[in-house]
C-alpha cells in the first residue's frame, strides 16, 4: 500500500499510519532494479516427516547423507543474498516447482526481511529434471508469457541437432515478464556438457529463438526498452568454436552490461575443482536502454559461493557450517527513473 510517497510491503506490522521506516515501509524508489540468480537446485521434499528444501547442492550430491541443518543453513544464506540486492524483480533459475518457490519465500525470504515478493511466477519448462525458470516480483507484471512450447516451425528457426522443426527450441524456457516501462526475458540456456559441440549448437539456437521472439514482439526492437537476463551457460573458453553461441544476441542487437565491467571482475561462477572463472550469468539490454543508461554497470554479489564450512573455534569445537547460497553469484543492475 502507498501513502504520501511511501510504500508499505504486505508485511506483518507494516500497515501502520503514519508510515515509519522499517517494518516494511520505505520511500518509493523511482527506479527498476533487476537481478538474476541461479539457485542451484531449489527443491522441496518431505524428509524426517516434514517439508524441507534441499540445500544448494548438485542433484548428484543428493545421494549422499546430509544433515537437515546444513540444508537450512544453505537456504538462509540464499535468502540473505537475495535480500541484499533489494531488487524489484529477481529472475531465477533451477527452481523445481512453484511449491518450492512459495515455501522458500514464506519460510526464508520473509525471515530475512524486506523486500517481500507477493507476485511469484513459475512455469515447468523442457528440462525434465526440475531446473526450471521462475521469477520473484514486488509488483505485478501486465503479462507473464512462457515460450517453452515454441518449436522451430513456430519461429522459423532450424539448423541445430536439438532444434528440429517439430522439436521444442528451449532446453528450459524463455519466460517473458511485461511491465509498463520494460519487458524482461528470463533465460537458462543449455549447459556446455556432456557434448560441448552439441551443447554449443543448442545454445546458439536458443539465442536465435530469443532474438526472434523479441523481433516478433517489437517492430523496431532497437527503439524499445527490454532486457534479456539469466544463466546463459556460456563457457569462458571454447577454442574449438570460431564464435560465441550467444552471437545472435550480439552484433548490435543488444548490449551485454557485463562488458562494461573491469576485466577479471566480471565473473559469476567458478568451475568446480579449478580457479577458472566464467560469467554465465548476464544482463543484456536493448540499444535504447544502453543509450539511456550509459553508466549503468552490474553489481555482483558473490556472498555464499565459497566453501560452506568455516574453521573450528579456538576452543577446539567442530567446524561450523556457514551456509552455501549457490554455486552462482547474483547479478543485478539498477535503472533510475525506469
Amino acid at each position: 500500500m502507498s501513502h504520501g510517497g511511501w510504500w508499505c510491503e504486505p508485511w506483518p506490522g507494516a500497515a501502520q499510519w503514519p508510515p515509519v521506516p522499517g517494518n516494511g515501509c520505505h520511500r518509493v524508489r523511482s527506479e527498476m532494479r533487476v537481478a538474476t540468480y541461479n539457485l542451484q537446485n531449489l527443491r522441496l521434499r518431505r524428509r524426517e516427516g516434514r517439508l524441507l528444501l534441499d540445500g544448494a547442492v548438485d542433484h548428484d550430491d543428493r545421494d549422499r547423507s546430509r544433515r537437515v541443518d546444513l540444508d537450512i543453513a544453505d537456504r538462509k544464506e540464499t535468502a540473505r543474498v537475495i535480500k541484499s540486492a533489494q531488487a524489484e524483480v529477481v529472475a531465477l533459475q533451477e527452481v523445481f516447482d512453484l511449491a518450492a518457490l512459495d515455501f522458500f519465500h514464506d519460510a526464508f525470504l520473509l525471515e530475512a526481511g524486506p523486500p517481500v515478493y507477493p507476485f511469484r511466477y513459475y512455469h515447468a519448462g523442457n528440462d525434465g529434471h526440475g531446473r526450471n525458470i521462475a521469477a520473484l516480483c514486488r509488483h505485478q507484471p501486465r503479462a507473464v508469457i512462457s515460450h517453452a512450447d515454441l518449436t522451430g516451425t513456430d519461429l522459423g528457426v532450424a539448423g541445430s541437432p536439438e532444434a528440429l522443426p517439430d522439436g521444442r527450441l528451449f532446453r528450459r524456457d524463455c519466460l517473458e515478464l511485461d511491465f509498463d516501462a520494460v519487458a524482461l526475458f528470463v533465460c537458462h540456456f543449455k549447459a556446455p556438457y556432456p557434448d560441448p559441440e552439441k551443447a554449443h549448437a543448442v545454445r546458439e539456437t536458443e539465442a536465435r529463438a530469443v532474438r526472434h521472439i523479441i523481433e516478433t514482439r517489437f517492430t523496431a526492437p532497437e527503439n524499445e526498452r527490454w532486457i534479456v537476463l539469466g544463466d546463459f551457460n556460456e563457457p569462458a573458453f571454447e577454442p574449438e568454436f570460431s564464435r560465441s553461441a550467444l552471437h545472435p544476441l550480439g552484433k548490435g542487437f543488444s548490449v551485454d552490461l557485463m562488458d562494461r565491467m573491469t576485466p577479471g571482475m566480471d565473473w559469476t561462477y567458478e568451475m568446480p575443482g579449478t580457479h577458472l572463472h566464467t560469467r554465465p550469468d548476464r544482463i543484456l539490454v536493448s540499444p535504447r536502454l544502453a543509450a539511456e543508461y550509459p553508466d549503468v554497470r552490474p553489481e555482483i554479489v558473490r556472498t555464499g559461493m565459497g566453501s560452506s564450512v568455516a574453521g573450528g573455534a579456538s576452543d577446539g569445537s567442530a567446524p561450523q557450517h556457514r551456509g552455501h547460497a549457490s554455486d552462482h553469484a547474483l547479478v543485478y543492475a539498477e535503472f533510475p527513473g525506469l
